[in-house]
């Protein structure tokens, strides 16, 4: 779909409402949709429902306006939906597309006192919550035009629960930027120098130090593989409310810094990506995973846990390992038998997964998708209003 929206009419302008700005897959994807939009010349706003802590300037610098709601984390707050309906009436979007379960219940009920001529809700994972985010989803979807998830899984679970009728939920998955991302034999063994392993086995973990992205089970497989000698050494990049917990578990495991290192938050994660041997991400549930989609652009194997959209990406014995969720002795057989491939193997196995992506997850090729559904429903409310006015 062209940037315009019709003859004669003012540019597609889009409104993107994420739940918050942050360095993790959901808020990297609105971060890169928003862009991609701005450079196919669409007029982009993304309103962020909480103080955004990442992507100001990116999302500046590609022509982006950022808009903040100025709300506060676990506080339910209906000036919330009186900044939002007034972002709409000023930025006037034909399409308003909200990200995450508070950004699309905020956006379904602020549409009951503005007026959106387009609202698409896509959730970013199989579980998003308790069952009353479920309850609400069912009651508040008439107030959107379509909700949307990134993997089958997941749209096959909401489906399932009720929290969205068949017929008013689509599959249509994450996308990844693959120019930030590839793989450098000669980078990597100068990354991996000046970060002081050149020997090592690095396993990379990029993910929110929450309890379902199960860092925990990690430890313990670690554990279980006997890793003393600095031969494997697992860095973890990302923050969370697990954080200090999670490193009293290093301690208590008797692992050690030398094995298992906080790097934080991260803005680098590609050249990370470019410096580890695999990436792991043990999930307790996941919808389908960026980080997945980047380490695959990356040429990295993966071992990740055989949840929710994972095995959408991750094939296994082909572009990786899949093991069971909360089972620490198949994690450690999984990552022990990942360390002992050839590199020739791993190699392999990263590009099954870069061909996977660069024909199915490619930014360019899911943009695309949704130009083509923002325009079916602009198409189809304009129809409406003409079979009203006859």
């Amino acid at each position: 779909m062209s940037p315009d929206v019709g003859s004669g009419d003012r540019r597609l302008a889009l409104m993107l409402v994420t739940t918050w700005l942050t360095r993790a897959g959901a808020e990297t994807q609105v971060k890169d949709l928003a862009c991609e939009h701005a450079r196919r010349g669409v007029r982009v706003m993304v309103v962020s429902l909480r103080e955004p802590e990442a992507f100001v300037q990116e999302l500046t610098d590609a022509g982006v306006q950022v808009v903040s709601l100025g709300m506060r984390k676990g506080v339910a707050d209906f000036r919330g939906v009186v900044r939002l309906a007034r972002a709409v009436h000023e930025f006037r979007p034909n399409v308003v597309h909200s990200h995450m379960v508070h950004a699309n219940l905020l956006s379904r009920v602020t549409r009951l006192f503005c007026r959106m001529p387009v609202l698409v809700c896509t959730a970013h994972n199989t579980i998003e919550g308790g069952r009353w985010r479920e309850w609400m989803y069912r009651l508040t979807d008439g107030l959107a035009d379509v909700t949307t998830n990134v993997s089958r899984a997941a749209v096959e679970r909401y489906i399932r629960i009720g929290a969205a009728p068949a017929g008013r939920i689509r599959w249509l998955p994450d996308g990844v930027d693959l120019s930030r991302f590839h793989n450098d034999r000669t980078r990597h063994e100068l990354l991996r120098a000046s970060l002081g392993f050149p020997k090592c086995f690095v396993f990379l973990v990029a993910a929110r130090l929450e309890w379902a992205k199960g860092i925990d089970v990690l430890l313990q497989a670690l554990c279980l593989m006997q890793v003393r000698d600095n031969s494997v050494v697992v860095l973890i990049a990302g923050e969370g409310s697990q954080r200090s917990r999670l490193e009293a578990q290093v301690s208590t495991l008797g692992l050690g810094a030398e094995v298992v290192r906080f790097l934080g938050s991260r803005d680098d994660v590609p050249d990370l990506m470019q410096a580890a041997d695999a990436l792991v991400l043990p999930s307790r549930w996941e919808g389908l995973g960026v980080v997945l989609l980047e380490a695959a652009a990356s040429l990295l194997p993966v071992v990740a846990t055989d949840v929710g959209g994972i095995p959408e990406i991750v094939r296994d014995g082909s572009t990786g390992f899949l093991v069971p969720p909360d089972d620490p002795e198949a994690l450690a057989r999984a990552m022990a038998h990942m360390v002992g491939l050839t590199q020739d193997q791993r190699t392999t196995m990263g590009r099954n997964g870069q061909r996977i992506v660069e024909e199915c997850y490619s930014l360019p090729v899911i943009v695309d998708q949704w130009e083509a559904l923002y325009a079916e429903f602009i198409h189809h409310h304009r129809r409406c209003d003409v079979d009203r006015t006859k």
